[in-house]
C-alpha cells in the first residue's frame, strides 16, 4: 500500500513538473498584466469573459455520451486515406496580386498589398501538447512548407488553443517573421518560445492599428482560451480584420454565433473575403463553435462577398463526419445565395481577379 502511495506521489510530481517546465504549455500571465486587464469589462475574477454571458458547463450525461462516442467511433470521422494536398504555387503567392492559400484547418498564407501574412499557422502533426495523444493531422505535418515560404511580414494568432497556436510551428517560423499580432496575454507564450517582445503587437477587442499600410483590428468572438490545466481564459481570443488597398479581409477565429458578427459588419464591412469557422461543432458545445449553417449566416451578418469555411480538413476534433461541414455549408450557401469557395489544401485563390474557384469536391476521393 505504501509503494502505491509513493508511486502516486511521484507521478503527481512528474506531471506537475511537466506542466510547469515544458515550453509547449507557454507562458504565465504576470500580476502586472492582470492589473491592466482588471480595467476591462470583459475581464472578471482573473479571467476573460465573452461579451454575452456564456456558460460552458456540460452535464454529466454530456460527458458520458462524449466518452461513449470516443470509443464507439462514428461514421467517416476521419478520411479513409491521406487526403490530397495541392502543390503550392509559389510564383502565384510571390506575385503582387492579392491571394489566399489554405494550409488546412484555420491556417492560411495571405498576400495583401504584397505583404505576406500567416493566420493561425498550425502546421504541426498533432493538435495536442504531446505527440502520442490528440488528433493527428490528416496530411501528416506540413512543417516543411515553412522552409519554402518567402519572408513573412506578419503572423496573426486568434487564440492560444493547440489547433491554432502551435509550438513547433512558431519555433520554426520565429526568425522568418517580421512581426506578430496577438490578443491580450498570448504574447507570454511567444516570448517564452523565443520571439522578441519588440516583434509582438498585443491588441484588445476593437483595438485598431496600422501595419505597413494595412489597417488591422482585433474583433470579438464567443469562445475561450487556455493551454494548461490551470490557465483557462487567462488570455483573450478573437477574430481579425485586415484591410488593404483592394481587399477587405476578415477571419472569425473560433467561436459561437452571436450578435458580435453584426457589430463587426457594421464597423468594418463589407468584406471581399471572409474566413468563417464552422467545422468542429456539437450540440454539447454549441456556445463556442458554429454549425456550417450558422457560419453562412455569420458571413451574411458581417456583410461578406466571398466566403470560405474554415476549421475543418485537417483534424478530427468533433463527432461528425469529416466532410459533413463543407457539405452542409455548400447546401446552406446555395440556399442563401452566398458565394462559397472551397479550395484544396495548398491551393491559392486570387482575391483580386474577380474569378471564383470552381467547387471540385476534392474531399470526395
Amino acid at each position: 500500500m505504501m509503494y502505491l502511495f509513493v508511486i502516486l506521489v511521484v507521478l503527481c510530481v512528474v506531471i506537475t513538473l511537466f506542466l510547469n517546465l515544458h515550453p509547449v504549455f507557454g507562458g504565465t500571465i504576470s500580476k502586472e498584466q492582470q492589473e491592466v486587464y482588471k480595467k476591462f469589462d470583459h475581464y472578471a475574477k482573473g479571467k476573460f469573459v465573452n461579451q454575452v454571458p456564456t456558460s460552458m458547463d456540460m452535464s454529466l450525461s454530456d460527458y458520458l455520451s462524449m466518452l461513449k462516442e470516443s470509443f464507439s467511433g462514428g461514421e467517416n470521422r476521419t478520411p479513409g486515406a491521406k487526403i490530397p494536398v495541392s502543390e503550392i504555387n509559389w510564383n502565384k503567392i510571390n506575385s503582387e496580386e492579392d491571394s489566399l492559400t489554405w494550409l488546412g484547418h484555420s491556417a492560411f498564407l495571405l498576400s495583401i498589398d504584397n505583404k505576406k501574412i500567416l493566420v493561425d499557422p498550425m502546421l504541426g502533426p498533432t493538435a495536442s501538447p504531446v505527440s502520442f495523444a490528440g488528433s493527428k493531422r490528416y496530411t501528416g505535418d506540413l512543417l516543411h512548407v515553412i522552409d519554402e515560404m518567402p519572408s513573412i511580414d506578419a503572423v496573426f494568432i486568434t487564440h492560444d488553443h493547440y489547433d491554432h497556436l502551435d509550438y513547433p510551428s512558431i519555433r520554426k517560423l520565429k526568425d522568418k517573421v517580421a512581426h506578430f499580432f496577438v490578443p491580450l496575454g498570448v504574447s507570454t507564450h511567444l516570448i517564452r518560445w523565443g520571439v522578441p517582445k519588440e516583434k509582438i503587437t498585443v491588441l484588445n477587442w476593437w483595438d485598431e492599428t496600422e501595419f505597413k499600410g494595412l489597417t488591422v483590428a482585433l474583433t470579438p468572438s464567443k469562445h475561450f482560451s487556455g493551454r494548461g490545466l490551470f490557465n483557462r481564459d487567462s488570455t483573450l481570443w478573437g477574430g481579425w480584420v485586415i484591410l488593404g488597398k483592394k481587399t477587405r479581409f476578415y477571419t472569425s477565429g473560433d467561436g459561437g454565433y452571436d450578435q458580435h458578427f453584426r457589430e463587426i459588419g457594421k464597423k468594418y464591412g463589407p468584406f471581399d473575403i471572409t474566413l468563417i469557422e464552422g467545422g468542429q461543432y456539437d450540440r454539447r458545445w454549441s456556445w463556442v463553435h458554429m454549425t456550417p449553417e450558422e457560419a453562412v449566416q455569420a458571413h451574411l451578418d458581417v456583410n461578406g462577398k466571398n466566403m470560405m469555411l474554415i476549421h475543418w480538413g485537417a483534424f478530427t476534433l468533433a463527432y461528425h463526419g469529416w466532410t459533413e461541414p463543407i457539405e452542409r455549408a455548400l447546401k446552406a450557401a446555395k440556399e442563401k445565395e452566398v458565394n462559397l469557395i472551397a479550395p484544396e489544401i495548398g491551393e491559392t485563390a486570387r482575391l483580386d481577379s474577380g474569378k471564383q474557384i470552381p467547387i471540385s469536391s476534392w474531399w470526395d476521393f
